[in-house]
């Protein structure tokens, strides 16, 4: 009686509404995970216990917690030699404002765009030191990684995003899943939207809601807010490290990262049948890749470090394990979010959605609009927006199959949208988990404050796709889009300033 039906979103829903309201998001979490397995299981207590296990056994994928420990490693090992705090005084001649540090932050984001994790977690270890300086709150910092993560890789066709998408289109569409995905570009009102707003809100130095609080006690001195938050005092190495450490000692290592983690995508995806550089990508092991390129970074910090004596052999080999430690809390939540995913999709998530959506009997034009609103819902209540990708492109695409191409790519564009809007705001979001990591941020914290501030771009999405759908012009949507949303976070400018945080 519970599988296909909406009890199978009640588990994540109920995970969220207490990560909310208790602030604890293990515990929140683990109670989603169990009420799912007692569901499964029929309320039998050993069933349910042995569901739950047997669950997290199969839905936990090692290969990311692998890279996030390695990446834990590298970090530690950076801020160790001195060379994260020698960039942050580099940084701090040359960056000169706060409004600097986040655009800057910003534009880093949207450079590495070829997989959203190595995003959020190498943003945050470079710019850590420059934004801690200028008093930007983890909260905020968390926010533009989160930002310039997800929203970025679905707009760049040479990413894992890309790869994804392409392998959810059906065979008999009208036009290839990776030339879908480049006409849907420019229809994806949410994710070119939430990159506007980044930068809008770094350079005009807006800020509202929660967030304006968290602005407001981290030029009090307080990056915080919170006294549980991972601070990097108790989580890792000092962050003042070897004085002899220069910007090089961070720069290098973090190139070496990239052009090997690039490298390496281009080869699996040349093993997996790929004959050019996009088809590549679009087959690549991006998870294998990421793992590859943190041991050959690891192997190059000791090749650069030790000879110069920034770290010792003994100090590398401390550090090693202490970094490793520091990315446990984001593997704890990582780990029940991916239990969590695996319990809906055994109750059938997938199911209740086909079953429920009946888009048919809607008028074309308001198909986008609410296949974004759908995709929002999922996406948020999984926590996940590529298995958002699976259940509704299959889904949109045959509705206009062979009838109105241009209609489709809207459509999906709509579905893109919504599964990036939905896993940004979802406090089981792998990718957002991984931003607060990234940033070193209470996990709450940055889910709250990052809800208000995607509601703004949310509404005026909903508009545009409205306007899409009958005018079939993405530059109109986009523009009036451009226009709303500056309406409305200048609104907002104006009522923070004329009522301040408390």
């Amino acid at each position: 009686m519970f599988f296909g039906t909406w009890w199978s979103v009640v588990p994540p829903i109920l995970a969220i509404v207490l990560a909310l309201v208790t602030k604890e998001v293990y515990v929140s979490l683990f109670c989603g995970v169990l009420l799912g397995s007692a569901l499964i299981a029929g309320f039998h207590p050993w069933n349910t216990f042995t569901v739950l296990v047997e669950t997290m056994v199969n839905s936990v994928d090692m290969k990311i917690i692998i890279f996030d420990v390695l990446l834990g490693m590298l970090i530690a090992l950076m801020a160790r030699s001195g060379g994260s705090a020698a960039y942050g005084r580099w940084a701090a001649t040359k960056i000169k404002s706060k409004k600097q540090a986040e655009a800057t932050t910003a534009l880093l984001g949207v450079l590495i765009f070829v997989d959203d994790y190595f995003n959020c977690l190498t943003v945050g270890s470079v710019m850590r030191p420059v934004t801690d300086k200028y008093k930007v709150s983890r909260a905020k910092l968390a926010y533009i990684i989160d930002a310039t993560a997800a929203p970025v890789c679905i707009l760049a066709p040479i990413s894992s995003w890309a790869a994804a998408v392409n392998s959810y289109v059906p065979a008999d569409s009208p036009v290839s899943g990776f030339q879908l995905f480049l006409s849907t570009i420019p229809f994806n009102l949410y994710a070119l939207l939430t990159l506007f707003m980044v930068f809008y809100t770094s350079l005009r130095g807006i800020d509202f809601g929660l967030m304006a609080i968290h602005e407001k006690n981290a030029d009090n001195g307080d990056l915080f807010t919170t006294h549980d938050d991972v601070q990097d005092s108790s989580s890792g190495p000092s962050e003042n490290g070897n004085p002899r450490g220069t910007v090089k000692d961070l720069v290098l290592p973090v190139l070496v990262m990239i052009f090997v983690a690039i490298g390496a995508m281009i080869y699996t995806g040349y093993l997996s049948g790929g004959r050019n550089v996009v088809d590549c990508f679009a087959n690549c092991d991006a998870e294998t890749s990421l793992i590859f390129s943190m041991l050959i970074t690891i192997i190059f910090i000791g090749l650069l470090y030790l000879p110069r004596k920034l770290v010792t052999f003994k100090e590398m080999m401390e550090t090693l394990p202490e970094g490793g430690k520091m990315m446990m809390p984001a593997i704890m939540i990582l780990m029940f979010a991916w239990t969590l995913k695996g319990v809906t999709d055994q109750l059938g998530i997938s199911d209740f959605v086909n079953n429920s959506l009946d888009l048919q009997s809607t008028g074309a034009g308001l198909i986008p609009v609410i296949v974004f609103l759908i995709a929002i819902f999922i996406a948020f209540s999984t926590g996940t927006s590529w298995g958002t990708f699976s259940i509704l492109v299959p889904i949109v695409v045959p509705m206009f199959n062979h009838i109105d191409t241009t209609m489709m790519i809207i459509s999906v564009s709509a579905v893109l949208a919504g599964s990036v809007c939905g896993d940004h705001i979802s406090p089981i979001s792998d990718t957002t988990i991984m931003s607060s990591a990234g940033a070193q941020c209470n996990h709450i914290n940055h889910v709250s404050t990052q809800m208000q501030y995607a509601i703004p771009v949310i509404v005026v999405s909903a508009v545009c796709y409205i306007i899409s759908g009958f005018s079939k012009s993405w530059w109109l949507s986009l523009a009036i889009g451009i226009v709303l949303l500056i309406f409305l976070l200048n609104q907002i400018k104006r009522y923070t300033d004329q009522h301040p945080a408390a």
